[in-house]
């Protein structure tokens, strides 16, 4: 039996500001903005990706802004934070894990499987990028 990550629910305090950052800034794409009785839930999927994310209020006990950890999955980490940059996304520097923790991106680092970064959304929900251009 397969088991799918379809769907993560990510708590916020305004839909619309998150629906533009999301659509906009990350370039996912907008599935559907629905009003279910009194409640409003938009889902937007990242380019390329299998699950979804999904902004209400309401949805869960989670408050705007808690969410952490997150992590999103590139093959190109230095182009994917250029394009964030370009976008307005208030994005880290890329950082490199090894035995003694993170350090800063060097130039000619291989950066798969090590290589970081992080942003958050506008209500501080905090996401990862990792780079995975060849998986063991």
């Amino acid at each position: 039996m397969n088991w799918t990550l379809e769907v993560i629910v990510v708590p916020v305090t305004d839909i619309d500001r998150a629906k533009k950052f999301y659509a906009d800034r990350l370039g996912f794409a907008v599935d559907h903005d629905t009003q279910a009785g009194d409640r409003r839930i938009v889902q937007l999927t990242p380019p390329g990706s299998g699950c979804s994310v999904v902004l209400g209020q309401g949805l869960s006990d989670m408050a705007p802004g808690s969410l952490s950890g997150v992590q999103l999955v590139v093959n190109d980490l230095v182009r994917a934070r250029a394009e964030l940059v370009e976008r307005g996304v208030e994005v880290g520097e890329i950082e490199v894990a090894g035995m003694e923790g993170f350090r800063a991106h060097r130039d000619g680092d291989d950066l798969n499987n090590v290589g970081f970064l992080r942003f958050a959304d506008p209500d501080g929900n905090a996401w990862v990028v990792q780079q995975i251009t060849a998986r063991p």
